[in-house]
């Protein structure tokens, strides 16, 4: 099953200025000096790869079936509470490198409740206090069936900048693109506590591919 089009192709939009700039700095260097153009060249393959954005299949066609929204590695599965609804929650948490696609993705269908965005701190994301110190961005989203769930794009040690285009009454797909962060971050999900997690940390998930959970029918 496909996953909605949006208009980020192969490469996503975001990358597109720091790809130009530093190409033209490679080329402009290459004439004057060879070796000085070494670095300009590197960073250009770095954005290239760090803004990578591929299109991705479903994992699974069960509406009850919640998608990774991030690639990355799996630090937390817990019970605990979500701060942004202030009730118990199944929360888990994945983790992304400066390596890995950074392009942030709906686990769930469902009507956008509101958005929240907090300042903060530049933690190392994969550390459990980044959820509550770090700056961050919870999307709270509702299902046809009334499920409530919240996602939140954490900034990372690196990280310093936090993109999220869904708004209040936003329709997001399963698997649509809400969002994207630089360079280095983690993304939060926060379920009801009787859904069931497949996954334990340490697992390597890929947004949209790998489910996350399923919730309770």
């Amino acid at each position: 099953m496909s996953v909605p089009a949006y208009p980020h192709p192969i490469i996503a939009r975001e990358g597109w200025g720091f790809i130009a700039a530093f190409a033209a700095v490679a080329i402009v260097l290459s004439f004057v000096s060879g070796w000085l153009a070494a670095p300009f060249w590197l960073l250009t393959v770095f954005a290239v790869q760090f803004f990578r954005d591929p299109a991705r299949e479903s994992g699974s066609d069960d509406e009850n079936a919640v998608l990774a929204p991030a690639d990355g590695r799996i630090v937390v599965v817990e019970k605990t509470l979500d701060p942004f609804r202030n009730r118990e929650a199944l929360k888990i948490s994945v983790f992304m490198n400066v390596f890995n696609v950074h392009s942030n993705r709906s686990p769930l269908s469902g009507t956008v409740q509101k958005t929240e965005y907090f300042a903060g701190s530049f933690l190392n994301a994969a550390v459990d206090k980044a959820s509550t110190h770090n700056e961050r961005n919870a999307v709270l989203l509702q299902t046809a069936t009334g499920t409530e769930i919240t996602f939140v794009q954490i900034a990372g040690l690196v990280a310093r900048r936090i993109l999220c285009y869904a708004k209040s009454g936003d329709q997001l797909m399963r698997g649509e693109r809400y969002g994207l962060i630089r360079f280095g971050s983690r993304v939060d999900v926060y379920l009801p506590p009787d859904a069931t997690a497949k996954v334990v940390i340490g697992d390597k998930v890929k947004a949209t591919s790998t489910v996350l959970a399923q919730l309770a029918e």
